[in-house]
Formats: structure tokens, C-alpha cells, sequence
């Protein structure tokens, strides 16, 4: 006998997992239920996060062109002092604009219930929220994550912010310690320091963006420390405090020799944790651990009418990841289609500028997975749209394997976020090197980089002297003119 829900569908987390999985799930015709723990929809992208960040970000690009006008032939300009609530006020208005579209009245009419408050697995169909009990035959969680924090001496007993407040501070601050290398940690101490705050980043490893290669993070770091980043590498962190109305973290650096820094802020970015707390999943009979919940290739926990997608699986932070794994998620609870993920060609960017993107598989991963491969590299210095913007700094780096199958793209460069996705296709799609250098691509661009690296590649195989010697041969060729 059938058991009866209240929902074909329930999803837990109204971030970018949840609204995709909830919008695609109603408009195919499950009942769906949404809950959120917070006020609003959206989730830490909307609201502390990809949105907030890339419009601080533009504002601090904006201001670091017009400090620098006289390199564009320009007049020299004095600003002035940022007042950081016009800023902040910026960032709301982008936010408000795009809540509306993550509103509850716009899920309702595409036929989804939504629900505020904290859900709590009572048993493996059924949650707890609001006081009342509600059942449904599949559950999806995407709780997503918070920031983490980590054992630090002095950290219980010093303030601090996190990505949750750096964006609604009421001024903009002095100065700042960031601790952590990621990609928040290097977006945002670029972002502070062109608006004025003078930034003191703390990373643990010898490199900023550890999972990127190290060439491509060090002409970065070079471009972030002739801006005023200073950066403290293979730092070990011996502990922070209050003094004087300041923050004081102390650090052992990678000579051994112990430093004080003092600033007025201390951002925390030192990665994320997952949002398990207080959702009961040993109730609903759900496995997981310190790094999220584990689910196999179809997005399954170990129960398999739940799932989980985005953050809460500790696998692969970013929204458009998000919104893939809950598409998966679709196909496995509602079409019942045994889908698996492919993270292969996934792309990721730090929007730092000039940007870090990557698709694939850089120099890194390819040794770990024991692939024997070759490099091939255009500098963006040689792209004349970029020399015409004044920003020739970075590169493209190309992997190919034994077989000269092109196996991942890093790119360091203006608009780097936007050329990665001529390479998602030219992966994703199996295109050929040959044919994406004899397509036609818009001059002055810079995407033209991108036909370059391939053509590269191709030259020595084109221009070869056999080459030569066989047209010469069939058809009289008659050689060089100059010498």
C-alpha cells in the first residue's frame, strides 16, 4: 500500500541549491515544499556572497581606473575619501533587484509552498518546522554552508567579521588582517585596499589560492602586492586579541620569527563549514561527517529517497555547481533517470583583477592523477585589445595530455571569467583544437587569446619543414624572399 505525503518534493535550503531544485520540481508538476531558516530567499550567494562581493568589487575597480586616469591619457583625478554607506547602499539596491526574482510570491505562483523557519528531521520522511510536522516521499537538503573558524587562541574573546558583515560595515575601515588565502580572502583584500583600507592578508600555505597552480597565483600575488596588499605566507597564526581598541594577531612567518599585526577589522575566510547543525539527520537515518553530507554519484545520502546538492556536500563551493547538482538531483527524484554527476569540465574564476578562471585540470591535478602532459602559454601582453585597455598583465595556459587531447584551461587575465566559457564549450563539446583556431573570432578582442594559444599549438605541425619541403616539391615553390 502506497504511504501518503504531504509533498512529492521538500527541499531544506533556499540558496542557489534549493531555488533551482523547488522552481524546476514545481514547474514539472511535484508538489513542492521549500523551507528557508532565514527572512528572505536567496541564500548566502544573494546575500553574502557572489552578489554582494561582485558589486563591491565593480565599485573598487570603478575607483581604482579614475586614481589611475593618467595611464589612459587622461587627467589626473583626487576622488577623495570613499564614504562605504553609499557603497553598501549599492550592493542593497543590486540585491534588492534580484530578491525579487527569489521571492516567495514569485515561487508561489510557480506552484511551490514556501515555508520560514528551522527544519528538523523527526524521522526519515518527516521534518519538524514551526511547531507542525510535514512528510514528503523525497527530501533534498541544501542547507549550504557557513564560515568556519578555527581553533585559534583568542578567538573566542576577540571580535571579528565575516563575509556575513564585510559588505554592511557603516564605514569603511582603516585597516584590515584577513585570515585566510582563498578566493574571498584575495577578492576582498584587493576590493578594501583600492577603496582605501590598508590590508595585511595571513595565509597558512606558501600560496594564495592553493588549489590553483603555483605560476599563475604568484603573478597574482606580484599584481595584489604592487597594489598595497601585504602578504604574509606559510604563516602560522599563534593567536589574536583586543588591544587598545585594535585587533592583534600574532603569527609565526615561514623564517620562524614572530610578528604582530594590529589593524582596526580581522576578516575571517578561512574556509567553510557545512550546515548540518540542527537539522537531526541521525533521526532521518542520513550519514555525515565534518566535510558534509555523503552522497554518491546520483546526489543519493545513504538514505536514498533523500539527497543532497551545493555546499552542505562539502565537494564543490559555487553557485553554478549548485545549480548543476540540484538539475541531477531533478532527473534522479523526479524523472527517476539514473543521472550522475561529471564534474570534468567544470569552471570556477576568482574575480580578482585581472581574473583567475580555470576549467579541467591544471598542472596540479595532473600530477596527482598521474597524467603525463604538456603546456602551451599566450600572454595576454601580445593581445592587442589588451594592450588597448592598458591591461596586459597574465597569461592562458593550456594542458594537453600524451595525446594531445586538450585536458583543462587556466587563464589569468582581464575578463578571464568570460573567456573560460569559450573553453567550457571546446570541452564540454569535444571541439577540436583546429576548428576553434580557424573560427573567426572579432578584432580587437580579447577573446582572440584564446585562437591564439590554439594556433600556437598548431603552427609547428602546419609550418613544419616537411611541410615545406612537400609544397616546394609538388608545386615549385621558391622559398624565402628575405635573409
Amino acid at each position: 500500500m502506497a504511504h501518503k505525503f504531504d509533498y512529492d518534493l521538500a527541499i531544506i535550503g533556499g540558496g542557489a541549491a534549493g531555488l533551482t531544485a523547488a522552481s524546476g520540481a514545481a514547474r514539472l508538476g511535484a508538489k513542492t515544499l521549500l523551507i528557508e531558516k532565514e527572512d528572505k530567499l536567496g541564500g548566502d550567494c544573494l546575500h553574502y556572497g557572489c552578489v554582494p562581493s561582485k558589486t563591491l568589487i565593480h565599485s573598487a575597480r570603478a575607483l581604482h581606473i579614475i586614481k589611475n586616469s593618467q595611464k589612459y591619457g587622461l587627467p589626473r583625478v583626487e576622488p577623495g575619501l570613499v564614504d562605504f554607506s553609499l557603497v553598501r547602499q549599492r550592493i542593497l539596491d543590486v540585491i534588492s533587484v534580484i530578491q525579487k526574482h527569489d521571492s516567495e510570491e514569485r515561487f508561489c505562483r510557480l506552484g511551490v509552498k514556501v515555508e520560514f523557519g528551522s527544519a528538523r528531521f523527526v524521522d526519515e520522511h518527516s521534518v519538524k518546522i514551526n511547531s507542525q510536522s510535514v512528510s514528503a516521499a523525497k527530501w533534498l537538503i541544501a542547507a549550504g554552508s557557513s564560515p568556519a573558524f578555527p581553533d585559534l587562541p583568542g578567538l573566542d574573546k576577540t571580535p571579528y567579521i565575516t563575509n556575513k558583515e564585510i559588505f554592511y560595515l557603516d564605514r569603511l575601515p582603516e585597516s584590515m588582517i584577513i585570515l585566510g588565502g582563498g578566493s574571498v580572502a584575495v577578492e576582498m583584500a584587493q576590493a578594501f585596499t583600492r577603496l582605501g583600507t590598508k590590508v595585511s592578508v595571513v595565509q597558512r600555505s606558501e600560496q594564495i589560492l592553493s588549489r590553483e597552480d603555483k605560476d599563475m597565483a604568484d603573478e597574482l600575488l606580484e599584481i595584489l602586492k604592487t597594489e598595497g596588499v601585504d602578504f604574509y605566507l606559510g604563516a602560522t597564526i599563534q593567536g589574536v586579541r583586543e588591544k587598545d581598541g585594535q585587533k592583534e594577531v600574532v603569527i609565526k612567518e615561514s623564517t620562524g620569527a614572530e610578528k604582530k599585526l594590529s589593524a582596526e577589522y580581522i576578516l575571517m575566510a578561512m574556509g567553510r563549514t557545512p550546515g548540518t547543525d540542527g537539522l537531526d539527520l541521525a533521526n532521518a537515518g542520513v550519514e555525515y561527517g565534518s566535510k558534509g553530507i555523503g552522497v554518491d554519484a546520483r546526489l543519493r545520502t545513504s538514505q536514498k529517497h533523500i539527497f543532497a546538492s551545493g555546499d552542505i556536500t562539502g565537494d564543490y563551493q559555487f553557485t553554478h555547481a549548485a545549480g548543476y547538482e540540484s538539475g541531477i538531483v531533478l532527473a534522479n527524484a523526479v524523472f527517476r533517470l539514473p543521472r550522475k554527476v561529471d564534474y570534468t569540465f567544470l569552471p570556477w574564476c576568482t574575480y580578482t583583477d585581472p581574473e583567475l578562471a580555470s576549467v579541467g585540470m591544471n598542472e596540479k591535478r595532473a600530477v596527482r592523477a598521474d597524467i603525463d602532459y604538456k603546456v602551451w602559454t599566450e600572454k595576454f601582453a601580445g593581445n592587442d585589445r589588451s594592450l588597448a585597455m592598458g591591461n596586459t598583465s597574465g597569461k592562458i595556459k593550456m594542458i594537453l595530455d600524451s595525446k594531445e587531447k586538450i585536458i583543462g584551461v587556466q587563464i589569468l587575465g582581464p575578463g578571464a571569467g568570460e573567456l573560460i566559457n569559450e573553453w567550457v564549450a571546446v570541452l564540454s563539446g569535444k571541439v577540436k583544437l583546429s576548428t576553434l583556431a580557424s573560427a573567426v573570432h572579432p578584432y580587437p578582442t580579447l577573446g582572440e587569446i584564446n585562437k591564439s594559444v590554439a594556433g600556437s599549438y598548431l603552427a609547428p605541425k602546419i609550418f613544419s619543414e616537411r611541410i615545406k619541403k612537400g609544397l616546394k616539391f609538388f608545386f615549385s615553390l621558391k622559398g624565402r624572399a628575405c635573409e
